[in-house]
């Protein structure tokens, strides 16, 4: 043997395929870590990632820029009078106030103490105030430069109502209780009995699970489909089955691009926690992490156990226009699956909760809206994972027996009745 062949089986990236040269322990792990590194340098994955966790940026950038303009204002009254600073924490109290019970954070009111009316306006020039409250006699004023604003003046002044009232009322021996009993109006907010908010949170984060799955399913298996097709096509997947078990290379496949998934779903999650907290809804943060710590395990058996289905679609191909031929099965399964399960309610939600794949989501969903008892995720999980062993079995059957038909495109019944 020479120098230069010996050389070459040394240096060979597919290890055992030559004479002389022992296959690696675990092959699946090398086709994994090129399955890797093929995409995280192929140009196309790096931009649509970055893209979509640009636009998730933008979109929560957007809603916190919007959130901060409207943000609580605070005002500061200059007061010349006792009397007056009493009357500005009444009207901070009805400016924060709630119709419909409990507080709101719609404005903060601070009274500041000054000599009198011209230190007042000197504030008010030197926009270290807003407005001047004094008193003299018996009529109040509130002075600023222009017209003051409208929700600070209407706060004052009904504060102001009510301290004279209070005065008057103790004047006439009698209390403002008193003066206005029966003269109450109750205020019922129909919206927030039925948690409109926490309804839209569940909604959206129902969408985005769903969306989530289907799209690494759908990315990702086509793209491990292509791969399969691309080696038949090019005849090196006789090297490699030369080289390694046909199990090895389809455990390495779907291992490989499920680290994938698994990691850009992650990065995409922690982006849009992160765009959360700085919203409206940062308060719903608490209630998203069991949910979401269950929506790991059913995310990866899932796509799992779509995985292997994918390669064998493309192992029944013999070239990459027939492709979509043989993995237009699994994309409208997709399809409808993401569709019903949006669209199941009540009972059928619950039913739906334990179908696999489609418990990818809405068992998360039922987590997040307080549903589902604390075993139901459990055996949900357990039906996923047999429903994954069985696929998985599915799919390496069909992948070893198709893979190495090169005469065309062949049916599912077709690999089915190949011998091994």
């Amino acid at each position: 043997m020479s120098t230069t062949t010996a050389r070459h089986q040394q240096t060979d990236p597919q290890a055992g395929a030559t004479e002389g040269t022992e296959p690696p322990a675990r092959p699946w792990t090398l086709v994994a870590g090129r399955e890797i590194r093929v995409k995280l340098t192929d140009r196309n994955f790096l931009l649509s990632t970055l893209f979509t966790v640009g636009l998730i940026a933008a979109i929560f950038g957007i809603q916190a820029f919007f959130f901060n303009l409207s943000s609580a204002p605070e005002y500061r009254v200059a007061v010349t009078d006792p009397d007056a600073v009493a009357v500005v924490e009444q009207a901070g109290a009805s400016m924060g106030a709630d119709p419909f019970g409990g507080s709101t954070e719609e404005a903060t009111v601070t009274a500041v103490q000054v000599e009198d009316e011209a230190a007042g306006r000197e504030l008010v020039a030197a926009e270290e105030a807003d407005v001047v409250l004094t008193r003299e006699g018996g009529t109040w004023t509130v002075g600023a430069d222009g017209d003051p604003p409208a929700s600070l003046a209407g706060a004052l002044q009904e504060a102001v109502r009510g301290q004279v009232m209070t005065d008057n009322a103790a004047a006439a021996g009698t209390t403002l209780g008193e003066l206005m009993a029966g003269t109450e109006v109750a205020f019922v907010d129909y919206a927030s009995a039925d948690d409109s908010e926490g309804e839209l949170v569940v909604f959206v984060a129902g969408l985005l699970f769903g969306m989530l799955f289907y799209v690494a399913s759908l990315l990702f298996g086509l793209s491990i489909a292509q791969s399969v097709v691309e080696e038949k096509q090019s005849r090196i997947v006789e090297i490699l089955t030369a080289a390694i078990p046909v199990r090895q290379l389809l455990a390495g496949k779907v291992l490989g691009n499920t680290a994938l998934a698994l990691g850009q779903m992650v990065l995409l999650v922690a982006v849009g926690l992160v765009g959360l907290s700085f919203t409206a809804y940062d308060a719903f943060l608490p209630m998203l992490a069991e949910p979401l710590l269950w929506y790991l395990p059913f995310f990866v058996a899932g796509f799992i156990a779509l995985a292997c289905i994918w390669a064998a679609a493309g192992a029944m191909a013999s070239r990459s226009e027939d492709l979509q031929t043989t993995t237009m099965p699994l994309t409208l399964g997709l399809v409808v699956v993401y569709i019903v399960a949006q669209g199941l309610d009540g009972t059928w939600s619950v039913v739906g909760s334990y179908v696999p794949v489609m418990s990818t989501f809405l068992m998360p969903i039922r987590l997040l809206e307080g549903e589902a008892l604390w075993w139901e995720p459990v055996l949900s999980l357990a039906v996923t994972l047999a429903f994954c062993w069985m696929t998985v079995r599915f799919g390496a059957r069909l992948y070893r027996r198709a893979l190495l038909q090169t005469q065309g495109r062949i049916t599912f019944r077709q690999a089915l009745s190949l011998g091994e």
